[in-house]
């Protein structure tokens, strides 16, 4: 039943977002640049930028197994209205903006364009669907599947079309059998990942957020953090081990806020001594009276682990949101800020 809160069902949105990487695939089966690339530069803000975050994360999983086309593939990344130097040595622009009218994505795209610089779009609509038919650019129409989608929960619609762009280009290898029986996988254990986000809520209520997570999964853990900003509209944040226990931990010897951590831990890790760190530092938190929750990360490999995890953050930020009495799908300050900027 939806919840009087729930305006845009964003419920909803979250349940069927395992399937968002099929049509991915097929929406960017004919995009392609002329061109030869050793890295890619993903230009993009908020949401449109964290499948670029997870990509760095899957494809070095892919080259740590084997899976290889024999080119090694720069990730980088772009959240400024100019682009870094690395966009303009064989790099392959990816212009990325859910609304097609982010303020810095359009003149980081203005730049590509003044220097005939390789790129292709990504967006449902807006000023960058204009200006890739102005000026010819490739162009990959991103869905906009109910009212008040949010590009927080497209992440699948997004990683699809930009790794089969990839395949297009022969950049990466064609993993899309896999990635496909990783989202049924995980779709069919959505009831599960809902009541594990929701029963974390419950302790998450009225309390600050730090999240935790390994180096190789810090993006997950900084796109935790994001999903409880912009759903549940509260303060967190995050780092990653073993960088954080050289620093951040000291600060819990003197807290200034009712904070509760939260460790994605990863059983499989091969580095036995993470494991160990994960006991360590939730033994240390806890005798500074800090709450400490660890979740391990669900499912068999790279892809599963952090689209699992992601799925338990946005029930968990959905549900904190609902009890903190708040619409979970607006992000009103971001949009009060864009009118303040053009007033």
């Amino acid at each position: 039943m939806l919840h009087s809160l729930d305006t845009f069902n964003f419920r909803q949105m979250i349940v069927d977002s395992p399937d968002q990487f099929a049509t991915g695939f097929e929406i960017a089966k004919d995009a392609r640049v002329d061109g030869d690339f050793k890295s890619i530069m993903i230009s993009g803000m908020g949401g449109s930028a964290l499948p670029g975050n997870l990509f760095r994360v899957y494809l070095s999983d892919l080259a740590k197994r084997g899976k290889s086309t024999g080119k090694r593939l720069g990730i980088f990344q772009n959240r400024f209205y100019g682009l870094p130097h690395e966009a303009y040595d064989q790099c392959l622009n990816f212009i990325c903006s859910y609304s097609g009218n982010t303020e810095e994505t359009i003149a980081s795209f203005e730049e590509a364009l003044k220097h005939n610089l390789p790129c292709i779009g990504f967006s449902s609509g807006g000023k960058i669907e204009e200006m890739c038919k102005e000026h010819s650019v490739p162009f990959v129409k991103m869905p906009i599947p109910s009212e008040g989608f949010q590009p927080r929960v497209g992440t699948g619609y997004f990683f699809g079309a930009m790794y089969r762009v990839l395949i297009n280009q022969g950049l990466v290898p064609d993993t899309r059998e896999e990635i496909l029986t990783g989202a049924e996988k995980l779709q069919g254990q959505i009831s599960e990942f809902e009541a594990q986000g929701k029963a974390l809520s419950e302790k998450l209520f009225g309390k600050t957020p730090v999240i935790f997570g390994t180096t190789r999964f810090k993006s997950v853990a900084m796109i935790w953090k994001i999903k409880i900003n912009e759903t549940s509209k509260t303060p967190a944040f995050y780092n990653f081990f073993p960088e954080l226990n050289h620093n951040e931990m000291v600060g819990y010897t003197n807290p200034q806020a009712k904070f509760i951590v939260v460790m994605l831990r990863d059983t499989s890790d091969d580095f036995k001594m993470m494991l160990r760190r994960f006991e360590i530092t939730a033994k240390l938190l806890q005798e500074k009276g800090v709450e400490v929750e660890t979740i391990d990360m669900p499912g068999e490999n790279v892809f599963e682990k952090m689209f699992g995890s992601i799925l338990v953050a946005d029930f968990a930020s959905y549900y904190l949101a609902l009890k903190y009495g708040i619409n979970p799908t607006p992000v009103d300050m971001v949009e009060s800020l864009k009118k303040l900027l053009v007033a």
